[in-house]
């Protein structure tokens, strides 16, 4: 009976979900966060790289595979283990070059004397396209918008928001980043 209790132990501790484990049973935190930079190249607190340290009060479950990082996107970075269907996600420092493209020029409207082409809850149609086509539907404007500023519009209440550039009283082109 002794050596089954043995082997199984040696059988379990060879298996990659217990080698991912930290103390406790659960995904080593520490082990991830450096998987992270080295795959960003990046140490944590610099610019391009994990804003802050993954939080240690995370209590995941070891992924049996190893853990997906996704492309940055969004500012942010994803870690994933499709298996066990869990998913974290670590912001990122911005970049210099990144912090200048943030700048309010975004949202930056006409002059605040010049009243709203578009108001909110005005039905507006979001224009999506490059040369040689474009698509179109309708969508609900979430806020107020003057020509040339950006705003915020839902095709469908559930659906989350898209930010576009507001052409002209009643017509929004969906942003690119």
């Amino acid at each position: 009976m002794a050596r089954k209790a043995l082997a199984f132990l040696l059988a379990l501790t060879a298996s990659p979900a217990f080698a991912a484990a930290g103390a406790g049973g659960f995904e080593d935190l520490d082990r991830l966060e450096a998987r992270l930079v080295g795959a960003l190249d990046v140490e944590v607190g610099q610019p391009g790289g994990p804003l802050t340290h993954i939080d240690h009060r995370l209590k995941l479950q070891p992924c049996p595979v190893s853990v997906t990082i996704d492309p940055p996107a969004l500012g942010a970075v994803a870690l994933r283990c499709e298996p066990l269907g869990w998913r974290i996600r670590v912001p990122l420092m911005k970049t210099p070059s990144q912090a200048l493209a943030a700048t309010p020029a975004v949202y930056k409207a006409s002059a605040p004397s010049t009243p709203p082409v578009i108001k909110r809850g005005d039905p507006v149609q979001l224009v999506a396209g490059s040369d040689g086509f474009s698509v179109t539907s309708e969508a609900i404007a979430q806020e107020d918008g003057q020509l040339g500023g950006a705003i915020r519009v839902k095709a469908d209440p559930r659906s989350p928001f898209v930010i576009g550039r507001v052409l002209d009283a009643g017509r929004v082109r969906v942003t690119t980043y």
